[in-house]
């Protein structure tokens, strides 16, 4: 007897149509069609970096615009198929309508991950940093230890990472690291990590094996558009050269490319040493220190609102987000979603798909709960 796979169809078409109102797809569409009316404007190409972005912007809306309508299609596809292997009682009929929607299966997970992206910045790029927090040398080798952890994640996603700063800390590890991730949705997703991550494990300095618990900070803030006004007055600006270092104090440049940006009104340093070239790394730095000015108005902006509303603001370092454990048991637990896996070689390996989808889930879920709540 065939399977009529008929609720299953039903289900999944009801998911898409769930998803396709945070898709605002007939918005999408009117975009692109504005965003194509400026392309074909005669000094629309005038300027270069303006126009490159509109393009991109453009292509990344068909993108998503068209995985919607392939999931349509594939369900009317699925609907039909599982139609005539019911009443043809079709063993081989059957079986594709069983291969179709596991294909859809896959493709509305896509789908759904890109439907919870709807920030100004969330498509966009990324600045990472990553800052050891207390426990010295202990601190320094768990920073590097996120590094690979999130630049591996990073490239199995295949978006591209530019490392600007990763100087090594005095016996092992790194001091601090600042990386740019360029990829669809790279700061959406990437939202994350951010937060304080939680090592448990034995020291591999204590000559007496004792466990140790230590902490690291991951920061992440957008690449901002070039038409988002920051305003950067030259005149508050110390810039500084240097010859750029590797790991170990090893010369990595034999010149004085690397740069360093003191923004003197709110002391916000950035450093870039990467390029060989002191122009790029220059504009390398520019790029970051916006992102974190920006940044900076907006979490002020956020204070008074909250000090009008007569809230208390939390201040403090960062909560906890994930805590990795490696001794007494092995467990990488994310506090928010409460995932967690035994498998932590495979975490540290990069592979967090499971925490970055989950916590958005989490998220996501959270936002609806809310907003139901308000509206009772």
């Amino acid at each position: 007897m065939i399977q009529d796979r008929s609720s299953e169809i039903d289900q999944l078409r009801a998911r898409v149509a769930t998803v396709a109102d945070y898709l605002h797809v007939d918005a999408k569409r009117a975009e692109v069609a504005a965003l194509e009316a400026k392309a074909a404007e005669p000094d629309f190409w005038d300027d270069q970096s303006v126009a490159q972005t509109v393009m991109a912007r453009a292509a990344d809306l068909r993108d998503e615009i068209a995985a919607y309508e392939s999931v349509i299609a594939g369900l009317e596809d699925a609907e039909a198929a599982n139609e005539l292997a019911v009443s043809e009682n079709d063993e081989d009929m059957a079986a594709e309508v069983e291969r179709v929607l596991a294909d859809l299966g896959s493709r509305f997970d896509t789908l759904e991950v890109s439907s919870w992206f709807t920030g100004e910045f969330d498509s966009g790029d990324a600045i990472v940093t990553i800052i050891p927090g207390a426990g010295g040398l202990e601190a320094q080798d768990w920073a590097e230890m996120l590094l690979r952890m999130l630049t591996k994640f990073a490239e199995s996603r295949r978006w591209k990472v530019d490392l600007h700063d990763a100087p090594a800390g005095v016996e092992l590890g790194i001091d601090r690291a600042v990386f740019t991730v360029h990829g669809r949705n790279a700061f959406g997703m990437l939202q994350s990590e951010a937060g304080v991550h939680r090592l448990v494990r034995i020291s591999p300095t204590d000559e007496k094996k004792r466990r140790q618990t230590t902490f690291a900070k991951v920061e992440v803030l957008p690449v901002l558009p070039d038409e988002i006004e920051v305003d950067i007055r030259d005149e508050d600006l110390k810039v500084d050269v240097f010859r750029s270092s590797g790991p170990g104090g090893q010369s990595v440049n034999t010149t004085d490319s690397a740069v360093r940006i003191t923004h003197i009104p709110t002391g916000t340093v950035v450093t870039c040493q990467n390029e060989k070239s002191q122009l790029k790394n220059r504009d390398a730095a520019m790029k970051i220190l916006r992102a974190r000015l920006y940044e900076l108005e907006k979490a002020k902006r956020q204070a008074e609102i909250e000090e009008l509303r007569g809230e208390k603001v939390d201040i403090a370092f960062g909560s906890q987000i994930r805590s990795y454990v490696l001794y007494p048991y092995q467990m990488v637990k994310d506090h928010r979603s409460e995932i967690e896996t035994g498998n932590i070689d495979a975490v540290l390996d990069g592979d967090i798909e499971r925490f970055v989808v989950g916590y958005h889930r989490w998220r996501v879920g959270a936002q609806q709960g809310a907003a139901v709540g308000a509206g009772t």
